[in-house]
């Protein structure tokens, strides 16, 4: 943690978190979007982006310091989404429905923090899907972190139904346990992989945030095809592009996309929320960054 020790760079700085974070692709897409801004606008000439890697133990530590040294807004990726919280002073309520915070904003006297992944989540599949969450079944696939924060966007959404497939039951009922408060009507479903989704209307939407499809040799998260009537599938896995699961539904005709335009967007808001300029509008420089980074 030297670099945030001796920090000393001038202007408005921001950056992102994490632990390894060397294959964020904050950088790039941010650096893009902000080069664009400052273009036409001269606020935006001296605001800079920077990726640090911070074990655990020492987020609290390094949020201090980089709150000490003036830092304006930060990113947080894994492993430090849900280790935030007991760093921030007042949550924004998707954080405080995700249990979990991805941005962090300089307020006076701390940080203030956000979750921009539901956000991310719902834009991505507007734009890559065609589709809404609103008025419509999902399928969710996982009971971690992002699921968390995937099913209380659903919900924020009002979906028509939720159901969560998940191996581990306990996980998947801890999670149905802390979303129900959310959920205000809305039926919640707990499934093992292997069971039959009952009362799944047609036109539902599958969203993978599992792991599942992070190496060519992961086995799908689901059987697509042992949902009926499925009419989009969002993997939120980016890189590889194309996992299994996506492969699965191609064979099956089934529209479907990874999770590149989530992490576009959920960049794109977070810049609204540290600059006040529209995520809409910095969200097609940041997802060409994105795009040449990864050689695509």
């Amino acid at each position: 943690m030297p670099e945030v020790e001796r920090w000393q760079t001038a202007g408005t700085v921001l950056g992102v978190i994490g632990h390894p974070v060397g294959h964020s692709l904050s950088p790039q897409m941010h650096t893009a979007a902000l080069l664009e801004l400052a273009r036409d606008d001269a606020r935006f000439a001296d605001w800079r982006y920077f990726r640090f890697d911070i074990p655990p133990d020492r987020l609290p530590e390094a949020l201090r310091l980089m709150h000490d040294r003036g830092f304006f807004g930060i990113n947080l990726t894994l492993p430090h989404k849900v280790l935030a919280l007991g760093c921030v002073d007042g949550l924004d309520p998707a954080a405080r429905d995700a249990a979990a915070v991805n941005t962090l904003l300089r307020d006076r006297g701390a940080w203030r923090g956000y979750n921009t992944d539901g956000y991310g989540l719902e834009a991505g599949i507007r734009e890559d899907l065609r589709r809404e969450l609103r008025g419509a079944p999902v399928v969710l696939l996982g009971a971690g972190g992002a699921a968390r924060a995937a099913a209380a966007e659903c919900l924020a959404a009002r979906c028509a139904g939720l159901w969560i497939v998940n191996r581990t039951r306990s996980k998947m009922e801890e999670l149905i346990s802390q979303i129900s408060p959310l959920a205000r009507g809305i039926p919640v479903v707990g499934l093992d992989p292997g069971e039959i989704a009952a009362g799944l209307a047609p036109g539902a939407i599958v969203i993978n945030a599992t792991s599942a499809g992070l190496h060519e040799r992961d086995a799908a998260p689901a059987d697509v095809a042992a949902f009926p009537g499925v009419s989009a599938v969002y993997d939120m896995i980016y890189n590889p592009p194309r996992t299994r699961l996506l492969a699965q539904a191609e064979a099956l005709g089934i529209p479907c996309a990874n999770g590149l335009g989530m992490l576009v967007h959920q960049g794109a808001k977070s810049l609204e929320i540290w600059s006040g300029v529209p995520a809409s509008r910095t969200a097609p420089a940041m997802r060409a960054a994105a795009a040449k980074a990864l050689g695509s």
